[in-house]
């Protein structure tokens, strides 16, 4: 199994992060994708991928942190030096990045996008794609930079059922966290029917978005596979099938 989106490096597993790691480990996670939030945390996000062979790393500004951004913390040429980083590291996608509709700044949030995207273009990385409350202005942005050129995964897909085939247009790929368990989870259940079985992934956005028996908790990558167990509900299959299928998707999406 693998777990696409997890926020391990955050302060909320400063406490038990290695135990974190063996805990998915010993629940048979086999890897865990951590996308950047912004530039001065990249640093300490590369060494934790080194640390751990279960790891690998995006480097991204996530729009939900722009409006707390210095200038001096943004590069002049954000793609350009994004595109070094990533090569210099070896990380394997770019972002978090994107829109989100609830976040002041809207100009800023879509100019750093669209860098973003213009450096998964020049260095041939994959997206990891936030959209929320913006999705009748990100297929847009998406199309004007030509991100199907890398494609990429909408995390925690949060679009309708008739979106699905506007992103696949784009090259995106979906994934679904915690909310797929949930008892009264209409909209991705939908969603989740909708998809082709190529573009279907699991993440766990931990420590947010904890599946349904840890709700109100702090999630954590060991929890994927109740995630993965979800979408196979949705779908009507067998959740060791669904096991199989989103760890050789995500392998595929990011060259893993």
């Amino acid at each position: 199994m693998i777990d696409t989106h997890c926020h391990l490096d955050l302060a909320a597993f400063d406490g038990d992060r290695e135990a974190t790691i063996a805990r998915a480990e010993a629940a048979g996670v086999t890897g865990i994708l951590i996308p950047g939030i912004r530039p001065q945390t990249w640093p300490a996000l590369i060494e934790l991928g080194r640390r751990s062979p279960l790891i690998r790393v995006a480097l991204g500004i996530h729009p939900q942190v722009v409006p707390e951004l210095a200038a001096a913390e943004v590069p002049v040429d954000l793609a350009e030096a994004l595109a070094k980083a990533i090569e210099a590291c070896g990380a394997v996608a770019v972002g978090e990045c994107g829109l989100d509709g609830a976040t002041g700044e809207r100009e800023r949030q879509e100019l750093l996008f669209r860098a973003q995207i213009r450096a998964a273009r020049a260095i041939k990385r994959p997206l990891v794609i936030h959209v929320l409350r913006a999705h009748d202005v990100a297929p847009r942005i998406l199309r004007e930079e030509r991100a199907a050129e890398v494609g990429g995964v909408l995390h925690s897909y949060s679009g309708g059922a008739d979106l699905v085939p506007i992103y696949r247009e784009l090259g995106m790929a979906f994934s679904f966290a915690g909310p797929i368990t949930y008892p009264n989870a209409r909209k991705p259940v939908a969603a989740a029917r909708a998809i082709p079985d190529d573009c279907l992934l699991a993440e766990t956005d931990a420590p947010d978005q904890a599946p349904s028996a840890h709700r109100g908790g702090r999630s954590e990558p060991a929890y994927v596979r109740e995630v993965i167990t979800g979408l196979a509900n949705a779908r009507g299959v067998d959740p060791e099938a669904m096991v199989a299928l989103t760890t050789a998707n995500a392998r595929r999406v990011f060259r893993w």
